[in-house]
């Protein structure tokens, strides 16, 4: 199975996910949505599927793509810690900034 960031690498695949985050679709609304053939687009969405990413329903002859939540759920398990520095570092930030501005007003004032 590819590494989820590998698979999330590519920008095509992303835009995928982006129009199935909308709603499931078909490979060939998924194809003129981004510009680029049926045969490319079912290569990406089989990637994507392999990754555990989208899940195929059949109804007759067509197959609906559908996101699938738990990959990424898993993704953003990982990013947490690396969110909390960030919001951290805005804390700080904005302490710093809140302290500039109340020295500002108390030389004007």
């Amino acid at each position: 199975m590819p590494e989820p960031f590998t698979v999330l690498a590519e920008p095509a695949r992303r835009r995928i996910l982006d129009l199935l985050l909308e709603r499931p679709r078909l490979v060939g609304e998924i194809s003129r949505e981004l510009g680029i053939t049926q045969p490319g687009t079912s290569k990406h969405l089989r990637v994507l599927r392999e990754a555990g990413f989208v899940h195929v329903r059949a109804d007759a002859q067509r197959r609906w793509y559908e996101l699938r939540p738990a990959p990424l759920a898993d993704i953003d398990a990982w990013l947490t810690p690396y969110r909390r520095l960030w919001n951290d570092h805005l804390d700080l930030l904005e302490r710093h900034l809140d302290t500039m501005d109340s020295e500002g007003s108390e030389e004007s004032g």
